[in-house]
């Protein structure tokens, strides 16, 4: 019985040994679950930064895979990797550029040494899957070490700040793409709008008639600089300091490898990618981020300057300026039936504000540098990562759901436009600036339109009248006064 109850304990004992598999590192050992892909310093870090609790950002995973596939790629050129061993890092690395073992990355995007922790995730996940793929078993780095092979010629100081890079220079291409399809909607609505003329309103208060057409051949003018912006901040993120390792002094890194892993980076990523000039200046210093965080941030500004004008504009139905009607959406209130909000410019105010907070955190990071590196690229890469991706799922609810369901209501406007006595200031050149004044202040103490209290006074007749305060004519550089003036 004794034996017996020994023997189910040996056998219970080894069933539950074979889940798990034991690593170590310079800290000492560990036991993990025998299936995972990452290691031993992936899961310290896993223990040591509980911040976000969230995933890092796909794309900079992805890139990360790229980077690990092209340096695998020009060692086994330049004959310091074998093939065998290449072949199956390129592999596993492709899996991953796919979207498979993301769940495997399993440190917090903020977290302390500099991305050290993300570097060893990716390089403990791409050589255990490696491995598996040479007939081996996870954990047996005799066959694929993480810093050996994965990591040859390589530091977290060049890796980490390129795969950053990449990230963002793809989420750059997806944001010019929708600002772009947004640019051509304001434009069509600015044609589609052009023969509405509204009043122009200067701090908040009556200035001179526009046509509603002008206001959003404006808008989408600032959206033009943006993408010209956004095109310029793509440039900046191509500039990679892969091959300087540490320092950017490049130990460790063959002269050959040096000379090839940017090409043959740009061949496995499709990016239009280029080597720093200078690869010490090019690891400590991250303006290069601060400046895309400043094209993002003054994009930002300008959707939400834009969705103020479309709230204002629509502000009703029958109380509020209602110059233009925005699609209706969704209902805007649980007690108040038939309520409709602009919920759409609304949730890009939204979006603006929280980029311009990420631009001040990206600033505050790049400025803590110190000597030769920058200890928080993993705070830059988050909030700059998020920022540009909102931005672009911003920009697209706005396109969809609101610009181009817009519509006038021209009538409103045109009312406006005769009842208002900011038609006077195109009298100035005509009958002077203190004469005009007064008429102002007596066209709103009475009630009496401009037109009237001037045909009453006969200070100009109807017909010069009717061509001064044509509504038209007044939102294009003026009319000759002279030449009018000559006529009455």
């Amino acid at each position: 019985m004794t034996g017996e109850r020994k023997e189910c304990g040996d056998r219970t004992m080894n069933q539950k040994e074979s889940k798990y598999r034991s690593e170590h590192d310079s800290i000492g050992e560990r036991t993990l679950p025998k299936d995972v892909y990452y290691g031993v310093q992936s899961l310290r870090a896993a223990e040591n930064f509980h911040i976000t609790g969230l995933s890092m950002h796909p794309e900079i995973i992805n890139s990360i895979a790229e980077i690990k596939k092209a340096s695998a790629i020009t060692n086994y050129e330049i004959g310091l990797l074998d093939k065998r061993v290449a072949d199956a890092i390129v592999k596993a690395c492709e899996e991953i550029a796919e979207g498979k073992l993301h769940e495997e990355f399993i440190v917090d995007p903020i977290q302390g040494g500099a991305g050290t922790s993300l570097n060893m995730n990716a390089n403990e996940v791409i050589a255990n899957r490696a491995i598996e793929l040479l007939g081996g078993e996870k954990g047996d780095y005799t066959l694929v070490n993480p810093n050996d092979h994965v990591n040859y010629g390589q530091s977290t100081n060049d890796v980490f700040p390129s795969a950053g890079k990449m990230a963002v220079l793809k989420l750059l291409i997806r944001a010019q793409i929708q600002l772009e399809r947004l640019y051509q909607a304001l434009t069509r609505k600015a044609e589609e709008f052009d023969g509405v003329i509204k009043m122009g309103r200067t701090q908040m208060q009556d200035a001179v008639p526009i046509r509603l057409g002008q206001e959003f051949r404006a808008y989408s003018e600032a959206i033009r600089r943006d993408i010209t912006r956004l095109v310029r901040a793509q440039d900046e993120m191509r500039c990679l300091n892969m091959g300087g390792t540490a320092i950017g002094t490049g130990i460790n890194a063959d002269e050959e490898y040096l000379r090839r892993i940017v090409p043959n980076l740009s061949k496995v990523s499709g990016l239009r990618l280029v080597q720093a000039f200078d690869l010490i200046d090019a690891t400590q210093n991250l303006d290069e981020f601060v400046a895309v965080s400043g094209a993002v941030k003054t994009c930002a500004v300008n959707l939400s300057k834009m969705c103020n004008d479309l709230r204002l504009m629509s502000t009703g139905p029958r109380c509020g300026l209602g110059e233009i009607n925005l699609p209706p959406r969704q209902n805007g209130s649980s007690i108040m039936p038939g309520k409709v909000n602009p919920v759409i410019p609304e949730v890009v105010n939204q979006v603006a504000f929280n980029v311009m907070g990420n631009d001040l955190t990206i600033t505050m990071a790049a400025e803590a540098g110190q000597l030769e590196l920058n200890a928080f690229e993993p705070i830059i890469f988050w909030n700059l990562t998020h920022a540009v991706e909102f931005l672009t799922y911003a920009v697209k609810t706005l396109t969809d759901h609101c610009i181009v369901g817009i519509t006038a209501n021209a009538e409103r406007c045109k009312d406006m436009v005769d009842h208002s006595v900011g038609i006077i200031t195109a009298l100035c050149p005509h009958i002077g600036y203190s004469a005009a004044a007064d008429l102002a202040k007596r066209a709103i103490q009475t009630g009496v339109s401009v037109k009237s209290l001037i045909l009453q006074e006969g200070i100009l007749d109807e017909a010069t009248l009717e061509q001064i305060l044509d509504p038209y004519s007044m939102t294009e550089p003026g009319i000759s006064a002279k030449h009018l003036l000559e006529k009455a």
